[in-house]
């Protein structure tokens, strides 16, 4: 049985006091692969890739970031920009590359892959329909993604609750949606509700990753994050209050520094 992301955070399988969410994209390919590409197409290389680094840094959970695949994917696949950039009605650039089937039969396949492959819970971390909206937005046309607002979100959010289905028999403990981006203003978790909906079935915990903290749908949890500048100081650096930490290790962290400091996290 599938453990819940509230007994993971009332009994961290670190044995953390606290448990601790790491973030270590940009930091693990500026160290464990020396500045290389990820290796997003090769499912098993990229599970090892992250199983190696997990080993080191140990995280209560195993952030899988979606948000930085589909980046690259749109990056790479002129065919696919092209489809999103068809029409230049708001959101048909995001419901078009949710709705790409080779994409999503692959990345399912990743995400099925990285699940079977690690020792502690998933997360699936992708950016929040709003800000996944306004990533998009260039496609139809504007750059200015100043006039979005809390219905352009709502229909948004119904494109990403249709392609999380997809992700139906995956063990996953939770599904992070990550507020950070260009879209100024974020709306309320509230406004996700078709997402919630998805996940509540499923029975996958939902969060909503701000700048300074970690809120849960239908939690009093809460998650305080680590600033960046506690990956570069010696020691006497205060944790931040919260129910769990999470944390983003900067790229350009050193690697004696970022050991040093993940003893302090217990």
């Amino acid at each position: 049985m599938t453990v819940s992301l509230n007994d993971l955070l009332a009994e961290p399988t670190s044995g953390r006091r606290r448990a601790v969410v790491l973030d270590s994209h940009d930091y693990a390919q500026s160290v464990f692969l020396q500045g290389k590409p990820v290796p997003w197409q090769e499912p098993m290389a990229f599970a090892n890739f992250f199983g190696q680094v997990q080993g080191v840094l140990k995280s209560d959970l195993a952030l899988l970031s979606l948000d930085r695949f589909y980046a690259q994917r749109v990056a790479a696949d002129p065919a696919l920009q092209a489809a999103m950039g068809a029409k230049t009605r708001t959101g048909y650039a995001l419901r078009t590359l949710l709705g790409d089937a080779e994409t999503t039969a692959y990345v399912i396949e990743l995400a099925t892959l990285f699940s079977q492959t690690q020792r502690v819970p998933v997360v699936l971390q992708i950016p929040s329909p709003m800000q996944w909206l306004a990533l998009t937005h260039p496609f139809s046309g504007s750059n200015d993604v100043s006039g979005l607002d809390a219905d352009n979100a709502e229909n948004a959010s119904m494109y990403v609750a249709d392609w999380l289905r997809g992700f139906a028999a995956l063990p996953l403990i939770a599904v992070l949606l990550d507020d950070r981006g260009p879209a100024v203003g974020g709306v309320p978790l509230s406004t996700y509700s078709p997402v919630a909906n998805v996940t509540d079935h499923y029975r996958w915990a939902l969060g909503q990753r701000h700048e300074d903290h970690v809120e849960l749908h239908g939690s009093q949890l809460s998650g305080a994050v680590i600033g960046a500048e506690f990956w570069s100081s010696d020691s006497g650096t205060l944790l931040p209050d919260g129910d769990f930490l999470v944390g983003e290790v900067p790229r350009q962290a050193v690697p004696e520094q970022v050991l040093s400091r993940i003893t302090a996290l217990d």
